[in-house]
Order: C-alpha cells, then structure tokens, then sequence
C-alpha cells in the first residue's frame, strides 16, 4: 500500500453464502456483476441437517483439533452425546457445532468430552415439532442418569455429564418427578 509500483498477485477468492443470490439479484438486492465474477466453480453443499453422516467425523475433527490447541487429551465421546450432536438441527452449520464444541472443550477435564447436552434441542422422531421444554429436559436428565448408570455425583455420574452441581440436578430430578433408575 501507498507505493506507486503494481505488485501482481495470484489469489483465488472462495465465498459461502446460505442465500439464493439469482432471487437477490432479481429483486434487486445483489449485484448481477459481482455475481458472475464470484461464481466461477459452485459448489453446492447441503447444509449439516441434510447430512447428518458427517456430524460423527466432523465431532471427531474438532474434538481432537481443539483438545490439541488447548492443551488437553480427550480421547473418548460418549455415545449418548454422539446421539444428542447427531440428531441436533444445528441451524448455524458447521460453525454452530465448532462453537457448540469449543465449549464442550473447555468445560471437559478429563479424557472424556463433557457435552451439555442440556443445552441441545431435540426434535421428537418422525415429526418436525419440537418437545416441551420440560418434557426435553426430563429426556435429557434421563439420558444422563442411564449413561452414568444411575449414579448422580462423582466422576462420570450425571451431574459432571450435564454441567451441573449435584444439588442442581437433585432439585431438577424432584420438580420432574424422575427417579435415579429411570
């Protein structure tokens, strides 16, 4: 910058976009000119609920790459939170579950990522209508009680699992009326 001699330079420009840039262009709200020079190769991909294969390896991915980064050895998921990453909507994509994640991450502190799962939406099988918010967090407190095999305090019991201090989760357990082997 500020010399008044040219530098040539080689550079590929890549850009996403979850919108529909020819209806944009149509109503007049994105250049058609800029269009035609970005897009040079499209490459359409369906967004991450379309695709719910790729969750289990892109978890993986960034487990191991930010376990790395921030210093920690977290070798095992659990299968119940693989299930809960798996079938979340994650409406913001791939970036979404990288973030979602990072914080999985840093509240982990052992081998195993700690995955709030609480703080997942589920969606009930074979329908598009959401759970109550009570009925998600009794399936996700029941969730957490069967993988820690019943157990609620201590190392691997539900309370670790969900992020919470074991009174928390006691207090929830009575106002939902569920029991330690439900």
């Amino acid at each position: 910058m500020g010399s008044v001699n040219t530098i040539h330079v080689n550079v590929r420009m890549v850009a996403a976009t979850h919108r529909n840039l020819s209806a944009m262009i149509q109503d007049g709200k994105f250049r058609e000119d800029l269009f035609y020079r970005l897009n040079v190769f499209p490459i359409e991909i369906p967004p991450l609920r379309e695709r719910r294969e790729d969750i289990p390896l892109l978890v993986k991915y960034f487990v191991s790459k930010l376990s790395r980064e921030m210093g920690k050895q977290i070798n095992t998921i659990p299968s119940n939170a693989m299930e809960a990453l798996t079938n979340h909507p994650w409406k913001g994509n791939v970036r979404e579950l990288a973030n979602f994640l990072e914080r999985a991450v840093v509240l982990s502190q052992g081998e195993e990522l700690n995955v709030p799962t609480g703080e997942l939406i589920f969606s009930l099988p074979g329908t598009n209508k959401a759970p109550t918010f009570e009925q998600a967090g009794r399936d996700v407190i029941t969730n957490a009680l069967k993988a820690a095999s019943g157990r609620i305090a201590g190392k691997g019991g539900a309370a670790e699992r969900l992020g919470l201090k074991r009174t928390t989760l006691q207090n929830k357990m009575h106002k939902l009326g569920i029991t330690r082997t439900a």
